[in-house]
């Protein structure tokens, strides 16, 4: 196994992590639209969550890219 192989494993473990984390106010009752839908803006530790989640996606992605470009 490679170090770009271990790299991606480790990115994706934190990628799902982190949208496990953010998943936390969904249900079921979301499902069947009795999920209330007022906009509100994130603040603090969840805009945090939010931005590393989203830098977490584009690192996954550039790994990915640079797995196959690379390939040995």
């Amino acid at each position: 196994m490679n170090w770009l192989n271990l790299i991606q494993i480790i990115v994706s473990l934190l990628l799902i992590c982190a949208i496990l984390v953010q998943a936390r106010g969904t249900g079921l009752s979301a499902v069947f639209g009795g999920e209330s839908s007022i906009y509100r803006t994130k603040r603090g530790a969840e805009k945090i969550l939010f931005f590393i989640t989203i830098f977490l996606a584009i690192a996954f992605l550039a790994t990915a890219l640079a797995n196959v470009l690379f390939r040995t």
